[in-house]
């Protein structure tokens, strides 16, 4: 299942790689999609972990 995602405090390219990176370790395997534009993120796999993963790596997660 796909999820997308607002990650509002995502602004800049170097944010959309640190997010990647945090849902590609979580996640394994899962297809990302981030659109800087937007702030829309969205990917496949659990939703909680993959919120988590954002979080960690230091950014907020919104329901879009």
């Amino acid at each position: 299942m796909k999820h997308t995602i607002l990650v509002n405090d995502m602004t800049c390219n170097h944010c959309v790689g640190t997010v990647r990176g945090a849902l590609e370790d979580a996640l394994q395997g899962a297809e990302v999609e981030i659109d800087l534009d937007s702030h829309k993120v969205s990917f496949e796999g659990d939703r909680a972990k993959g919120e988590a993963a954002i979080r960690e790596a230091g950014y907020t997660p919104e329901a879009a």
